[in-house]
């Protein structure tokens, strides 16, 4: 059974703001409840090929995976592992609703084996969840205007 979770959330900044914000990783610990740290593996700027090491927690679970950045743009940013039990492909995209309002969708999709493959709906429901708390996590920080 493969996941496939999208959550989106409409957000109070223009496009440009939210994609920059959202697109350096190492914003991620500020708005990604489960992630724990982020490191660069390969050097930044953050482009096509470029890799960067997350450890997180998911499920009471300690996770440490590597994500490879297969497609970046403004409106749309791509990046997989193959790493582990749960091979991810996480894609955000962004649309402007109006000039000063954007539309974040944050989608995780993967094809889970072994003992993940038995608990996937259960993932599924965690991930939205998840999803969906960090969406309101980065809205929160934009629509107040808290980046750095």
């Amino acid at each position: 059974m493969s996941v496939d979770v999208v959550t989106e959330i409409l957000i109070e900044r223009p496009l440009a703001e939210v994609a920059a914000y959202a697109n350096n990783f190492d914003n991620a610990p500020e708005w990604y409840a489960n992630i724990k740290s982020v490191e660069w593996v390969s050097e930044p700027p953050l482009q096509v090929g470029s890799k960067v090491a997350f450890v997180a927690t998911f499920l009471k679970r300690r996770l440490a995976y590597t994500y490879e950045f297969v497609e970046l743009s403004e409106q749309r940013l791509v990046m997989r592992t193959a790493e582990g039990l749960f091979p991810m492909e996480t894609t955000y995209t962004f649309e402007t609703t109006n000039p000063a309002q954007t539309r974040m969708t944050l989608r995780n999709c993967g094809e889970p084996s072994g003992f993940s493959k038995i608990a996937a709906p259960v993932m599924a429901r965690a991930m939205r969840r998840a999803n969906l708390n960090d969406l309101k996590a980065i809205k929160a920080i934009l629509d107040a205007g808290q980046t750095s």
